[in-house]
C-alpha cells in the first residue's frame, strides 16, 4: 500500500454541540459523532497521529449525549491501534491536558487512559496551572498539522485563529452542531467565498480548494461512509507543511552554483523526499498570493512550518529574513557553506557547515544528523509568563 500523506502527521479533530435540541437534534448529533468515530479509524489506517485533550465530559440536558468528541477520538484510537501501520514517526497522540484533568476523568474512560498514558503511543503536554480554555488551545496548536472542525462556538473560532496564524490547515464542517453564525459553521460558510477558501487549507499542486469546500458541504441524505470517504480525500491532498527556504537566488554571483547544488542534491530530497516537507523558494517565478514580491516573502515566512536559512554569501537580506524567523520563534536550521565567513551572532550559533565535495549520500547524511540534532532546540528568547 502506497505510504499516504497523512503518515506521521497530527490531526486535531475539535468542536462540541450545543445544548439546544431544536439547533443540533438528536439525530444529527449521533451521525456527527458516528462520522468522528470512522474518521478517527481511516487516520489511524493511513499512519496519521492525533492531538487530543484530556478533560471532564459534560452532556447535554436534553439527551445526555457528550457535548464534546475528544474520549470518542481516545476510545477509537484505542480500539483501532492494530490497524496502524508500522515505524510512523512520533508519538500515536499528544495528550493535553491541566492540573485538575486526573480528577476530571470520566469514570468510564479512567481504565483507557491509564493503558494509554502508561504506553510510549502517548506524549503528555501540559498547560500547568492554566485551566483556561485558551491556554490549552495554545499548546494544542503547536502540536497540531491540521484542525477539523465541526460545530462549537467562540472556542472553535480562537482556535481557528491559532491554526491560520502558523499558516496550518483548518477544515470546518457545516455539521447542524451549532448555528450558522458561528463556530464550524461561520468558518465553512467564510470558505465558500472562493478568494477566502485558500486562507482555509490549500491543495498540493496549487490545487483548487474552492473545489474541495463544495464537496464536503455533506447534504442530510449523504450517508456517513461516503462523507468519510470525501473528508479523508481531502485531508490526503492538502498542501504539506511548509520549509521556507532562506538562500542566496542571483545567479549572477559566484556562490550561486554552490548554493544551488547543494539544495538540488541534499535539502530538497531529504526535506521533500523523507519528511514530508514542501519546499518553499520565493524566486520571483511563482504565482504570488501578495501584491508585492516582499510581502509575498514575509508573509511565507511568518507561517512556515520550518525555517532553512542557508546564508553563503552574506546577503543583507538573507540576515533580514534569519532574524525575522529566530525572532518569530520558528524551528530554524541555519546553514553555510563550508569556509564561509559569518559575522560573531551567527558563529554562536549551531549551524550546519555543508561541504562542496563527497557523495551525495554523505552529504545528505550530515544534514539529517544535524536536523535531528536542532530539529527541537528551543527559541533564542523562550516565552516566558510572568506569573503561572
Amino acid at each position: 500500500m502506497t505510504r499516504s500523506p497523512l503518515f506521521g502527521r497530527r490531526v486535531h479533530i475539535a468542536g462540541s454541540i450545543v445544548d439546544d435540541g431544536a439547533l443540533a437534534a438528536e439525530g444529527d448529533v449521533e451521525q456527527a459523532r458516528e462520522l468522528v468515530a470512522a474518521l478517527v479509524k481511516e487516520l489511524v489506517k493511513r499512519g496519521a497521529n492525533f492531538v487530543i485533550p484530556v478533560d471532564a465530559e459534560p452532556v447535554r440536558k436534553s439527551d445526555s449525549l457528550p457535548i464534546c468528541f475528544d474520549w470518542l477520538v481516545w476510545k477509537m484510537i484505542k480500539d483501532n491501534l492494530a490497524l496502524r501501520p508500522a515505524n510512523v514517526p512520533g508519538s500515536l497522540a499528544v495528550a493535553v491536558q491541566h492540573h485538575k484533568s486526573e480528577n476530571q476523568i470520566p469514570a468510564e474512560y479512567a481504565g483507557l487512559w491509564d493503558e494509554l498514558r502508561a504506553s510510549p503511543l502517548v506524549k503528555i503536554e501540559n498547560a500547568a496551572h492554566w485551566n483556561m480554555n485558551s491556554k490549552r488551545m495554545e499548546a494544542q496548536s503547536r502540536f497540531g498539522d491540521i484542525l477539523v472542525v465541526l460545530g462549537g462556538i467562540e472556542g472553535v473560532l480562537y482556535l481557528a485563529n491559532l491554526y491560520h496564524d502558523a499558516g496550518k490547515p483548518i477544515v470546518p464542517l457545516n455539521l447542524p452542531l451549532c448555528p450558522e453564525t458561528t463556530g464550524a459553521r461561520r468558518l465553512y460558510n467564510f470558505g465558500l467565498t472562493s478568494s477566502q477558501t485558500r486562507r482555509l487549507f490549500q491543495i498540493a499542486d496549487d490545487g483548487d480548494a474552492h473545489d474541495w469546500i463544495n464537496k464536503i458541504r455533506f447534504p442530510p441524505r449523504q450517508p456517513v461512509p461516503d462523507r468519510v470517504s470525501v473528508l479523508v480525500e481531502l485531508l490526503e491532498a492538502l498542501e504539506r507543511p511548509k520549509a521556507f527556504a532562506v538562500r542566496l537566488l542571483n545567479p549572477d554571483l559566484p556562490d550561486y552554483a554552490d548554493v544551488q547544488t547543494f539544495f538540488d542534491m541534499v535539502v530538497q530530497p531529504v526535506i521533500e523526499g523523507e519528511l514530508g516537507y514542501r519546499l518553499v523558494v520565493i524566486d520571483g517565478r511563482q504565482a504570488y498570493d501578495c501584491a508585492r514580491i516582499d510581502q509575498e516573502i514575509f508573509a511565507k515566512l511568518h507561517r512556515s512550518s520550518v525555517v532553512l536559512a542557508d546564508i553563503t554569501g552574506a546577503r543583507p537580506n538573507c540576515f533580514l529574513e534569519l532574524g525575522y524567523a529566530l525572532g518569530r520563534g520558528l524551528p530554524t536550521m541555519v546553514m553555510a557553506r563550508e569556509g564561509s565567513s559569518l559575522p560573531f551572532d551567527i558563529t554562536t550559533f549551531s549551524g550546519l557547515h555543508w561541504k562542496t565535495t563527497g557523495s551525495a549520500e554523505d552529504r545528505r547524511r550530515a544534514f539529517r544528523e544535524h536536523w535531528q540534532a536542532i530539529r527541537n532546540r528551543p527559541s533564542l528568547v523562550p516565552a516566558e509568563r510572568l506569573i503561572s
